[in-house]
């Protein structure tokens, strides 16, 4: 919806179809469309490096959808950047770290459902076939501690480059013995629940808990659960680990923005989608708020500043538009709750070797115009 010749944007209100979002026109819920205007037309001309979409989820309908071209992700590209596209609603986009909190959500809709009985309840209760690795105090793990990021474990993720095979999220995918296997035999370094550490090993131990205690996979149980009530019928666990065909629950999901904007919309209304009920409104507070201790974090790669961890979604309080919480992965996908303005925006892209600056906008042009 940009016209390339002279980079003027020519706004038009989304698409109403069949997956159960309703829309309007920015004007009808009160945002300041010039200064979104303003933001699509810096994103065109790539102000902002490589952003593939914008989403503006106001008053409970999509107000603004916009694609970009740019390109698709391949891990072993230049840049991690594969085929150039013009990117539009049907696409399904990798969501890399965004898994993380799909993956924590099926978690509380298992405890809803009563297939776990508690976050408190420590992780070798799902664990059968890892019983031998309950020594040196990993006892004391409970799955809050994986939800929050202060398993204790060492993981290596942030401080090393996706390049090495020090960093762990890359030396799991040679372990001949299985990723489970690799995350348990980490050192203790932490007292459980003390200290944040960005620990994609710790998700991973929460899709083995997920599979044993409802007897399914993270894909089938995310299906029936979570998309299908969701209306989300395009979505792909892509990424598998090669020793056992185990699902990467850290990273390895694909979805069009257009759904991701719904699992915003349902975290906005206190877990409730088009009247249902997905999952507790105490697990959405439980995302909303950080985990104590869990506080001045500052992201690798991100203009965000400091923000906190809650249950595997980040926080950050802004003084004018109050607390925020976001799914949050590498290259610029992001699903942004704004629940003081009522609001989600969702973004993607693929700025995977340059700092993304998607806060910036939001600040500057997004929040601004809502307020």
């Amino acid at each position: 919806s940009c016209n390339k010749a002279n980079s003027v944007f020519n706004y038009q209100m989304p698409e109403k179809t069949n997956d159960g979002l309703q829309v309007a026109t920015m004007d009808q819920t009160g945002i300041e469309s010039s200064r979104i205007m303003d933001a699509v037309n810096r994103i065109e001309k790539g102000r902002y490096g490589e952003i593939h979409s914008l989403l503006i989820y106001k008053d409970n309908k999509l107000v603004l959808e916009e694609y970009f071209q740019g390109h698709k992700y391949q891990w072993d590209a230049p840049g991690h950047k594969g085929e150039w596209v013009a990117w539009n609603k049907e696409m399904q986009h990798c969501i890399h770290s965004d898994t993380k909190s799909i993956t924590s959500l099926c978690i509380g809709i298992a405890i809803d459902n009563g297939f776990i009985e508690s976050v408190h309840q420590s992780i070798f209760d799902y664990l059968p076939d890892f019983q031998h690795f309950k020594t040196n105090n990993r006892e004391y793990i409970t799955i809050e501690h994986l939800l929050t990021m202060t398993s204790g474990l060492r993981w290596e993720e942030w401080g090393v480059s996706l390049g090495s095979i020090n960093n762990d999220q890359i030396g799991i995918w040679f372990w001949e013995d299985g990723p489970m296997n690799y995350v348990l035999s980490r050192e203790f370094v932490a007292e459980p629940g003390k200290r944040f550490n960005y620990s994609g090993g710790d998700i991973q131990i929460l899709v083995e808990i997920l599979k044993n205690a409802t007897g399914m996979t993270l894909d089938e149980f995310s299906e029936k659960y979570l998309f299908e009530p969701l209306g989300i019928t395009s979505f792909d666990w892509w990424l598998k680990f090669p020793s056992g065909g185990d699902i990467q629950g850290a990273g390895g999901l694909k979805l069009t923005p257009r759904d991701m904007v719904k699992i915003g919309s349902m975290m906005l209304n206190k877990g409730m989608w088009n009247g249902q009920r997905i999952v507790s409104e105490e697990w959405v507070a439980k995302c909303s708020k950080p985990f104590p201790g869990n506080s001045g974090i500052k992201v690798p790669g991100e203009d965000l500043g400091k923000v906190g961890y809650a249950y595997t979604w980040w926080t950050k309080q802004s003084v004018k538009y109050g607390e925020l919480f976001f799914a949050l992965g590498w290259g610029g996908q992001k699903i942004m709750v704004i629940p003081d303005l009522n609001a989600v925006v969702v973004f993607t892209g693929a700025n995977y070797q340059r700092k993304v600056k998607q806060y910036k906008i939001l600040d500057k042009y997004i929040l601004p115009a809502m307020n």
